[in-house]
């Protein structure tokens, strides 16, 4: 017999993976169930596969597959109460081609050049919406983890919440990865490393192009 929350994961998953044909991020699961962290998915998901649920796909990242659904479940109307889907809905192949948009400071603002190369990406890494992904130049956003060299995958958006990492063009030209906040009548884009001090404009000087959704990082 499965737990209240254990049951409503399995309900979400099935019902996405009737939808869309791919299975939900750990992101989107977490906030589905209301849990506090990523970790009580995994306890979760790990409960369900040993008891035969679900499975995970090999050589997907994270996708999953529902083997069965319990008796008593209905699914919603999918499925009649006491007998489970002749067929159940299998994750596509959750890897996305995402545009790879040249190289964006995490220092002084450069340039953000326009490129044609892809990058790919487990769809599980990203929540809903269109998305992009920038190499990062430079340190000044060291202290949370983000590297020279890294992938920051950007979820597209012209705005951005107090203390988002936002994607930021200023003047229309130069692009910057910093922290967003307001100060005043003035925007401040806050660095995460002590050697760089904070950059202030005027709001028309500064457009938000998208905020960061997932990092991704070659060793």
């Amino acid at each position: 017999m499965l737990t209240k929350k254990q049951h409503e994961l399995l309900t979400f998953i099935h019902d996405r993976l009737a939808e869309t044909g791919v299975s939900p991020s750990f992101e989107e699961m977490k906030d589905a169930l209301e849990l506090k962290s990523k970790s009580g998915v995994h306890r979760l998901i790990s409960a369900l596969e040993e008891r035969g649920f679900i499975r995970r796909l090999p050589n997907r990242a994270r996708a999953l597959e529902v083997v069965k659904m319990p008796e008593q479940m209905s699914a919603k109307g999918k499925s009649p109460i006491g007998k489970a889907p002749d067929i159940m809905p299998v994750a596509a192949n959750d890897i996305l081609e995402l545009p790879l948009h040249g190289r964006i400071a995490a220092g002084q603002p450069i340039e953000a050049i326009e490129g044609q190369d892809s990058l790919s990406v487990p769809a599980a890494f990203l929540g809903s919406g269109e998305h992009y992904a920038l190499e990062v130049s430079g340190d000044s956003m060291v202290d949370v983890g983000i590297l020279d060299g890294d992938y920051a995958l950007i979820r597209k958006s012209q705005v951005a919440r107090e203390g988002e990492i936002v994607v930021a063009l200023v003047d229309r030209n130069e692009a910057t990865l910093k922290t967003f906040r307001r100060e005043g009548k003035m925007v401040r884009l806050d660095p995460a490393n002590r050697q760089y001090e904070p950059q202030r404009y005027a709001p028309e000087q500064v457009e938000i192009q998208g905020t960061l959704a997932g990092l991704l990082r070659r060793y």
